[in-house]
């Protein structure tokens, strides 16, 4: 055996694909091939019309698919284990759920039959078990309570409206109320149902739910401590409803009644033990106790025999019909006025049954339609709404117990029913002397595990600060605002996390892993290593309205050019190219000028005097000056004449040798005639353009050319899903504005759906052609290096490239020349300032100086606006 892991390679040779020559490859099919038209669709479904409804039939009645199939030895026996054991724990929890919804015990017997029964027909989990919930019991409690207060039941004796309460008449119209926010919500989900909006589950994320869920509990046993404690708050409604009541449940604390706190304490006790002891027991034990039914029927015979209501005055649960009630259709009427309540309903009742099913589904490897189970769920109220049940879903409990005892197929809900019609119709009477605070007793016991969820803060700090405050946000918001409209905001609020997270997501640049084709994030990883001169930009969102600006920002700051800066300093630099331009037209012009008077001069010259006495020649200046110079070089003075020495001989043309380009000790005719024309801008045409060659060899070839070292942009868009208009706009922005910098961008992993859009949205033009889409990361880089770098990816390793605005770069021979070339002009114009203020005549001095000032101060500013960045 192999002491390590084998290591597995691959390697592929390929042209480098962009988008056309990838269209080419794959041959992509065209619209028209993708989607048929109309009169196909119809000829097609016309042709398929008997197969498909047959499978339509069998997929809206999925009994139709697995009872043919049904094994009774095989599943007949665990289905029936199952099933008894579920019936038996619908009789408690239906009956003190029934208490949540502010409705009488009886209603929840029924809201366990006729719901199972119906799902049995359209379910496709075979796990869960529909009946009672407490959170939607708690929900329809307090809708009931909203539209039926006691106030509005209190018994009139003659003009005189007393404290009694008419229960019947309360407790029937509750009923109605219950029974049409049932239908109103059954209808929603069967109509979300068929436009196969199943996944509008998704929106409740985990979190959310087990928030949602903890704070239902919170409002599950305020509500039960009146049955609890023994004592009459005012119920209220709307947001804070739960801190007002629990405000009115504390200020008649002294009224408790105690020997319905004595049993209340004596239940929840004995409840809690046996739960323990059933859980340490599970193991060993086939079929987990039913500790709920055993605490009612000894609570019952103790009330019974003991007559806690007559002796006690202890509040029991009353008459309980024996029989079937028959359907009615529901108060049309109220729809206008539950309709919020009954899609807050269907949404959470929804939730919870679907995220049960596909746990449950992944376990045992099978699949869970989320459409069919929305109509389903809706099916089950509608139905169960005509026969005055309340909304209902999968229980957690229930269905754990129908997992443990080894259910096979949704026939346990068969059996459960049938457990459950038995006892309406024959053990239903024995249950009146059932205390209501063992009913409470059991309901805040099996709050236990959602009190458990509580631990979910501690995980999720841990785990997912986000997810943490939608919890937070969730259950304070469920607290205050009351369910509905706590589970509105808690949505709300859920969406905007997704909306901020997709908003600011993470922006990365990328690099290359040598040897490799792969590109990760610079920052994240110590071997990416940046590609010279590419910028790899990637979005970890898509990128849409919301964060379009954002991404622009984005890749402006990552890849470290201020595009607005660089178009005005790129501007700037063509504008001073012009002038340079203009500027060397102009000293072409006085060039030719100057020596247009120089042969003029020449002429002059050839009738001037000219005497050669003992090695010495005499000139003759335009304004009578001679100048007399022998051959060693000396200077005399004759009849008021200044005679200057020059070092250098004169041209043939007549001019003297510096003003070709020397360094000239003294002036000269050609000069001192331009001097008197009134053209006192240089020093001469030689000089000037020494002068100019020497700033622009020192600014160019010295400090360099003003640069960026980017010159490729590739936009990773292998995260996005779809693009709209407002990303397409973006995107030719991208492209023309960084095209004003000579930086070539391009765009990677690219999925056919965002190109078809691309193509709608009138993205491609002659400047931007398919040919700027690259299949890969990897193939818009190869792209670059050969159109604008290197034809290879660098194989040593390259310091981290860190990007700015401008680099210049210094190596020790520039930075010398550098120094050697600022010491020279500096003594050059001192050498200039001194030889010129010793020969320009005093009344040209200051014009000379001020022009020449003039001329200095603009090219220091061209000097200094060069920046030393780096050395």
């Amino acid at each position: 055996m192999e002491s390590g892991r084998r290591s597995e390679r691959f390697r592929v040779e390929r042209d480098v694909l962009d988008e056309l020559k990838l269209e080419e490859v794959t041959q992509r099919k065209s619209y028209a091939d993708i989607h048929s038209s109309l009169s196909e669709q119809l000829k097609n479904a016309l042709r398929c019309n008997i197969h498909y409804l047959k499978q339509s039939i069998v997929r809206r009645l999925p009994v139709l698919y697995w009872l043919p199939k049904y094994s009774v030895w095989d599943y007949g026996m665990p289905d029936l284990i199952s099933g008894i054991s579920v019936g038996i724990m619908h009789l408690p929890q239906g009956m003190a759920y029934a208490l949540l919804a502010s409705l009488p015990p009886v209603f929840g017997l029924y809201s366990s039959l006729y719901p199972a029964l119906v799902y049995f027909f359209f379910g496709t989990s075979r796990h869960v078990s529909i009946g009672t919930f407490t959170v939607l019991s708690i929900m329809v409690g307090s809708v009931t309570e909203r539209l039926a207060p006691d106030v509005d039941f209190q018994k009139a004796n003659g003009t005189n409206i007393t404290a009694e309460v008419d229960v019947t008449a309360r407790d029937s119209y509750r009923v109605q109320v219950a029974a049409a926010t049932t239908v109103l919500g059954g209808l929603i989900q069967v109509l979300l149902g068929v436009v196969k909006f199943g996944f509008v589950g998704t929106y409740l994320s985990e979190p959310l739910v087990r928030a949602y869920t903890t704070a239902a509990a919170a409002h599950a046993v305020v509500a039960q401590l009146k049955y609890i404690f023994g004592v009459s708050p005012t119920r209220f409604s709307g947001p804070l409803s739960l801190v007002y009541t629990l405000k009115d449940v504390c200020s008649l604390l002294p009224n408790t009644h105690l020997p319905t706190l004595l049993v209340s304490v004596v239940t929840i006790v004995l409840l809690i033990a046996a739960k323990e002891l059933n859980s340490f027991l599970s193991s060993k034990l086939p079929v987990p106790i039913p500790v709920e039914l055993i605490t009612i029927v000894a609570g019952t015979l103790i009330s019974s025999y003991a007559h806690l209501n007559t002796n006690y005055t202890i509040s029991v649960v009353g008459e309980i019909p024996s029989g079937l009630s028959s359907p009615s259709v529901p108060d049309v009427n109220l729809f206008g006025e539950v309709i919020g309540d009954a899609f807050a309903l269907a949404i959470v009742g929804y939730a919870i049954t679907i995220s049960l099913g596909k746990t449950f589904a992944l376990k045992h490897g099978y699949k869970v339609d989320s459409n069919q189970e929305l109509v389903a769920l809706g099916l089950s109220n509608t139905v169960g709404g005509f026969f005055q049940c309340f909304s209902v879903c999968s229980s957690m409990s229930r269905s754990l117990i129908q997992d443990t005892t080894g259910v096979k197929t949704q026939m346990a809900g068969v059996a459960s029913s049938l457990i459950v019609l038995v006892i309406i119709l024959k053990l239903g009477t024995l249950f009146q002397e059932l205390p209501k605070a063992v009913l409470s007793a059991v309901v805040f016991v099996n709050l236990k595990g959602m009190f458990k969820q509580y631990y979910d803060i501690i995980t999720l700090w841990r785990s997912s600060k986000i997810d943490l405050v939608v919890w937070l946000v969730t259950w304070v918001s469920t607290l205050l605002l009351n369910l509905d409209l706590g589970l509105a905001a808690s949505v709300t609020f859920a969406v905007f996390t997704v909306i901020f997270r997709t908003q600011l997501p993470t922006y990365s640049v990328l690099g290359n892993i040598p040897g490799t084709e792969l590109y990760v994030d610079i920052e994240m990883h110590r071997e990416a290593r940046g590609i010279p001169g590419v910028t790899i930009f990637r979005s970890s969102a898509t990128v849409y309205f919301a964060n379009a600006d954002l991404y622009l920002e984005a890749l402006k700051e990552k890849s470290g050019l201020n595009i607005s800066k660089m178009i005005i300093y790129k501007r700037r630099q063509e504008a001073k190219q012009k002038r340079r331009e203009r500027r060397a037209e102009r000293r072409a012009k006085r060039q030719a000028k100057r020596e247009r008077r120089a042969q003029r001069a020449a002429r002059q010259l050839s009738e001037f005097s000219l005497e050669e006495e003992g090695g010495c020649w005499r000139d003759t200046s335009i304004d009578g000056t001679v100048i007399v110079e022998d051959e060693q070089g000396g200077t005399e003075r004759e009849n008021g004449t200044v005679f200057v020495i020059p070092t250098t001989p004169r041209t043939p043309d007549g001019r003297w040798e510096y003003l070709k380009g020397g360094d000239p000790d003294c002036t000269s005719l050609g000069w001192m005639s331009e001097l008197q024309d009134g053209d006192t801008t240089t020093l001469g045409s030689s000089s000037e353009d020494t002068l100019s060659q020497d700033l622009e060899r020192m600014s160019l070839g010295s400090l360099g050319k003003w640069t960026w070292d980017i010159h490729s942009i590739i936009l990773d868009l292998s995260t996005a899903n779809f693009i709209d208009t407002v990303a397409i706009k973006t995107m030719k922005n991208i492209f023309q504005d960084f095209s004003e910098i000579d930086v070539d961008v391009y765009m990677a992993g690219c999925q056919a759906s965002v190109v078809e859009q691309l193509e709608h949205g009138d993205f491609f033009s002659e400047k931007i052609t398919k040919r700027r889409l690259f299949a890969s990361v990897h193939d818009a880089v190869l792209h670059c290096l050969n159109h604008r770098g290197a034809t290879t990816i660098p194989r040593y390793e390259p310091s981290v490239v860190r990007p700015a605005n401008i680099q210049v770069s210094f190596s020790n021979a520039t930075f010398i020349c550098l120094g050697m070339d600022m010491l020279r002009l500096t003594i050059k114009y001192l050498k200039h300032f001194f030889d010129y203020r010793s020969c320009i005549p005093a009344r040209n001095f200051k014009a000379f100086m001020q022009t020449r000032g003039k001329t200095l101060s603009r090219r220091n500013n061209e000097f200094m606006q060069y920046q030393f960045i780096t050395f």
